[in-house]
């Protein structure tokens, strides 16, 4: 097993067992490890101890995190794309809509690059066209992988290839976020999940939202249940946050590509701005 892997059995006992406040010893047993190297293996993952991981992952946490009020900081946000501090990342992600008839047609006349790369979360595959990134989705099986990108774009024709899009987008996997360049992603989707897709990509590094919250931020109140498809259909993966969109009641919730992986990526996200990153 790869780092990853390791790291998830871990999380998933974590999840399970945290009301009981598991120690070092149980949470490295549950990842096959001796405490001594796991302790090594996790922190090289994460930034921080698995102790300080594991609050990361409480529902307390969450909760905490729904309740706090940062009506400034959170409105600031959504309007300009930034964190607002100096601990999260610069990142602007931009999204351009494919045409209507890129749209219906499948992708026909669209020449699409595609590669596979390693993140900290599991291998992903991430494909760009001449305008942007159009699809990313973490993947252990390459051929599984090809076939959802194919299925996405029935009528594009593909290149294995690694482009200068794809290496900028695979640069937020890093811990140093200072010189990240703009990223553009060329969507294909309806003009609401377009809206809901935007709508996560202002969620700070760090923060939370909910299904409910995301509805608001986009003017329609009433549209929990759509906004919860719009998001599950989100076609690039941790570039436009879905993760970061969790339960009113604090429950992290489904994830298209794992909840494991979910829990994962927000523990760790969490860590990285945490100012305690040294406990």
């Amino acid at each position: 097993m790869d780092n990853y892997e390791k790291v998830a059995l871990a999380i998933d006992y974590i999840k399970n067992h945290f009301k009981e406040q598991p120690d070092l010893r149980e949470i490295a047993a549950a990842a096959h490890l001796s405490p001594f190297h796991f302790q090594r293996v996790f922190a090289e993952w994460a930034g921080v101890s698995p102790k300080k991981f594991l609050q990361f992952l409480t529902l307390d946490y969450a909760k905490a995190l729904l309740k706090n009020d940062q009506a400034t900081l959170m409105d600031a946000a959504f309007e300009t794309g930034l964190s607002g501090t100096s601990r999260l990342h610069d990142l602007f992600v931009n999204i351009e809509s494919m045409t209507p008839g890129e749209y219906k047609n499948g992708g026909k006349a669209l020449q699409i690059n595609y590669s596979f790369a390693e993140s900290p979360f599991g291998n992903v595959i991430v494909a760009s066209t001449s305008k942007g990134i159009c699809y990313m989705a973490f993947s252990e099986d390459e051929t599984a992988a090809f076939t959802g990108l194919v299925q996405a774009f029935p009528a594009a024709t593909f290149r294995q290839m690694t482009d200068l899009m794809q290496q900028h987008a695979l640069y937020i996997f890093t811990q140093d976020w200072a010189s990240l360049s703009d990223i553009k992603l060329h969507l294909k989707g309806t003009p609401f999940q377009l809206k809901v897709w935007d709508a996560l990509l202002h969620i700070p590094l760090g923060q939370v939202s909910t299904y409910s919250d995301i509805a608001q931020k986009i003017n329609h109140p009433n549209a929990s249940r759509a906004v919860g498809s719009a998001i599950g259909s989100n076609p690039v993966a941790f570039l436009i946050p879905c993760h970061r969109v969790i339960k009113a009641n604090g429950e992290t919730g489904g994830y298209h590509w794992g909840a494991t992986r979910k829990n994962a990526i927000l523990g760790w996200e969490a860590a990285n701005i945490s100012p305690e990153k040294d406990l």
